[in-house]
């Protein structure tokens, strides 16, 4: 199915963070050996932060305290409309028992692997873009 061109519409910070939230899954993108790797992970958004689970002997315990990007996004295959979002900041590993045990109640892994180190990305940088149609966009300018 083909479906028409988008339009690309950059989206504002607090509404991008929004969209993040909404889903479940997303991709961490940071280095591994000097090159660069990317993990499929599922999440959640705490207070503008965007924490995950991963579990001991994860390539991804090596970017704590370096610069990674997350990405999430939800667009349909069909038409081909929907967004994308990427945060980029610090990855630091949650150490506090309390703060702990808060994100392991509010996120469950999606993999039958014991979870024991819990990451936060505070994003410094945040890039949102909606796919929309074109016809969409101008009957909402009539309206």
């Amino acid at each position: 199915m083909h479906s028409d061109p988008k339009r690309l519409r950059e989206l504002p910070p607090a509404t991008a963070l929004r969209l993040l939230g909404s889903v479940p899954i997303g991709r961490i993108v940071f280095t591994a050996h000097a090159l660069p790797a990317i993990r499929p992970v599922n999440h959640v958004l705490v207070d503008g932060d965007v924490v995950l689970r991963c579990h001991a002997g994860a390539a991804l315990l090596g970017a704590i305290g370096q610069v990674v990007a997350y990405e999430a996004d939800d667009i349909d295959p069909e038409t081909h409309a929907g967004w994308s979002v990427i945060v980029t900041g610090k990855a630091d590993e949650v150490t506090g028992a309390d703060e702990v045990a808060h994100y392991e109640r509010l996120l469950r892994p999606h993999v039958d692997l014991t979870m024991e180190h819990v990451v936060r990305i505070s994003p410094e940088i945040i890039t949102g873009f909606e796919l929309t149609d074109v016809t969409q966009d101008a009957k909402d300018l009539i309206a």
